[in-house]
């Protein structure tokens, strides 16, 4: 079984224009794609697509721009055409993903990490999934450009709106380490002139996915999915009260392109 869990945790901290840090624990799901459908009939707490302690949802993952969301199709068949979008014209061997998963329910998931490996179980590619609070949903795509050692490294525009005290016009850079024992991510933010002034971490150690664990860590983590976005949420407050900068959603347009699942208000 590739599949396991990574306990974790996740820090922020912003450097301008005021300092403000934050961290806190947490677990996460790494999944091998192609297990998904097993792991539900071998664990008892973890489903898919129905009610559980835990439950891995197609619908929560990636799907190409549409109309309605496609449903017919599992996040295997969405990423692999996503992938064929950009280039990966044979689908990879294997695909992991690094999630939350929905919990009693509720499902929020700021980011999730896709590693695609070849027929020789050497990593290719990778797809970093971001999410915001309204739901919106946009990709970055990490090719085999952007390979480096042991892991894959990109500096690229955001495009995307993700916090109302960042501005839009800036840069994600991306240094995303292989999975393997240890768990090692880093999602840093430039402002154009080239100078970093967000710097946010995930790491963690990688622990066996099975039932008694995943008790345990519903026990130590309760309410995980909803335990993020309340901070989210808590943390934001306190940078108002800093009388950090407030940027709006409609502002700035133009700047966010290539958006899935788009908020519209009603």
């Amino acid at each position: 079984m590739n599949s396991c869990l990574y306990k974790a945790k996740v820090m922020h901290h912003r450097l301008a224009p005021k300092v403000h840090s934050f961290h806190y624990e947490v677990f996460m799901f790494y999944l091998d794609l192609d297990e998904i459908a097993g792991l539900s009939k071998r664990f008892r707490l973890m489903s898919r697509n129905r009610f559980n302690l835990f439950s891995f949802r197609d619908k929560d993952h990636l799907q190409l721009p549409r109309e309605k969301p496609d449903t017919t199709k599992n996040i295997r068949e969405h990423i692999n055409a996503y992938l064929a979008e950009n280039g990966i014209t044979n689908p990879p061997k294997r695909i992991m993903v690094l999630t939350n998963l929905c919990t009693l329910g509720y499902q929020f998931n700021p980011v999730s990490f896709y590693f695609c490996y070849n027929e020789a179980d050497e990593p290719i590619c990778s797809v970093v999934e971001v999410c915001n609070t309204f739901r919106e949903m946009k990709p970055y795509f990490l090719g085999a450009d952007t390979k480096q050692d042991e892991g894959f490294k990109l500096n690229t525009e955001k495009y995307f709106y993700v916090s109302p005290f960042i501005d839009m016009d800036t840069n994600f850079d991306f240094d995303l380490q292989i999975p393997g024992d240890k768990l090692q991510v880093r999602i840093d933010d430039y402002d154009k002139a080239g100078k970093r002034f967000f710097i946010s971490t995930l790491t963690g150690l990688r622990k066996p996915l099975t039932d008694s664990n995943l008790l345990l860590y519903f026990i130590s983590f309760p309410l995980i999915t909803l335990k993020v976005i309340g901070l989210i949420h808590w943390q934001a407050m306190k940078l108002w009260l800093k009388k950090l900068p407030f940027h709006k959603k409609g502002d700035d347009a133009g700047l966010q392109k290539g958006v899935y699942r788009p908020y519209r208000a009603n």
